[in-house]
């Protein structure tokens, strides 16, 4: 799905559109998976499957401190065991799981509140 573009100054890391096993990000298309934040772009970023989440994968998300951690789970909502889901909430950060495309969607919005807003996704 390609997005509309939009008209803010371009300094920020935008999804510009996605597909069932791509996303572009700031004009650059990742087949792997990544973490999007307003100034990076982290590649290779976690597991093939969101049920492979780790604490290890939590605590990198939240080092960038955000105030919210969107993960997209690739094609479908899958979701991750009970633990890794309650890791970021004890430390006051909120975490939404959802589908890869759900999250591209909802990271640019968050993004034009101007919230600190992380996007983990998994790629297929």
């Amino acid at each position: 799905m390609k997005f509309a573009p939009d008209l803010d100054d371009g300094s920020r890391n935008r999804i510009s559109s996605y597909g069932a096993d791509y996303v572009i990000v700031a004009g650059l298309r990742h087949e792997r998976n990544i973490i999007v934040t307003a100034e990076r772009v982290i590649s290779g970023w976690g597991p093939a499957d969101a049920a492979e989440l780790s604490s290890g994968h939590m605590q990198e998300l939240a080092q960038l401190t955000p105030e919210i951690v969107l993960i997209g789970t690739g094609r479908r909502l899958r979701f991750p065991p009970q633990a890794i889901m309650e890791s970021l909430p004890r430390l006051g950060i909120g975490l939404e799981f959802m589908d890869t495309g759900a999250a591209c969607r909802s990271y640019n919005y968050l993004l034009g509140e101007s919230r600190r807003v992380v996007a983990a996704l998994i790629i297929p």
